[in-house]
């Protein structure tokens, strides 16, 4: 094993986690559980951990997870029970459970790169160091949600979005651009769409930012088009890099 030797270990200021995941939403919750399975001492920031896994939608039916995928194995472990709130409460039970994972509830207001040393900055105050960063922030670079005529501050129902870590990237050199999905509503919920940023395609390298040597970017708050199922493929796939990075001398 590499890493902390006690991956959950009470961490204290200036612990340094191998990777710091910014955003517990399907795509950072995935990459967390696998990078925690493999050895890694990792911390999963969520700016409402009541939120973490979230899907846009209510309910499991009729959605599709790859095999292997912790929220496929959440999923089927639950049949025939299809409810979004006792499958968002079994999957945090999951996390929680898994070794390695510190769960923190804050907000990411900044990063920055040090030496050998992603640092985060947190509207609380104190700072988090990881040897790498992912963000995975869905539609909360600058969210807003539209519900007929009225926007907010928001990348989804009942979820503030902050514009701080947007503004940060942006002083930092990096060209975001505007994208828009829409969630369907189901029984009293409206329809409402979500405006948010992304940055600009020449921006990115596969997962890596290239004007930030240790952070990498995952789901929704990358360029394209995204499905649950190809964002939990892509989340695979970075957390073999990532493990790759680590164990290769790399980072």
């Amino acid at each position: 094993m590499f890493g902390s030797p006690s991956p959950r270990s009470r961490p204290q200021p200036g612990h340094l986690y191998d990777v710091a995941v910014v955003g517990a939403g399907l795509a950072g919750t995935e990459l967390a559980w696998r990078l925690a399975r493999a050895g890694l001492d990792v911390l999963l920031v969520s700016q409402a951990l009541d939120h973490l896994g979230n899907l846009y939608q209510p309910t499991t039916a009729g959605v599709t997870f790859p095999e292997g995928s912790l929220f496929e194995e959440v999923r089927a472990a639950l049949l025939p029970d299809t409810d979004g709130w006792t499958f968002h409460r079994h999957l945090k039970a999951r996390v929680e459970e898994t070794s390695g994972i510190h769960l923190l509830q804050s907000t990411v207001t900044a990063l920055d790169e040090e030496d050998t040393q992603v640092v985060l900055s947190t509207w609380e105050g104190p700072k988090l160091h990881a040897r790498l960063g992912v963000l995975a922030v869905g539609a909360f670079l600058k969210g807003r949600l539209l519900v007929g005529d009225t926007m907010d501050e928001a990348g989804r129902l009942s979820e503030v979005a902050y514009d701080f870590l947007a503004d940060d990237l942006t002083a930092s050199g990096i060209w975001l651009i505007g994208a828009e999905r829409r969630a369907e509503g189901e029984g009293v919920e409206p329809p409402y769409d979500v405006r948010f940023l992304t940055p600009a395609p020449s921006e990115l390298d596969g997962f890596r930012v290239n004007r930030l040597e240790r952070v990498r970017m995952l789901g929704q708050c990358t360029p394209g088009e995204h499905t649950y199922g190809s964002v939990l493929q892509s989340a695979a796939r970075l957390a073999d890099d990532l493990l790759a990075d680590l164990t290769g001398g790399r980072a």
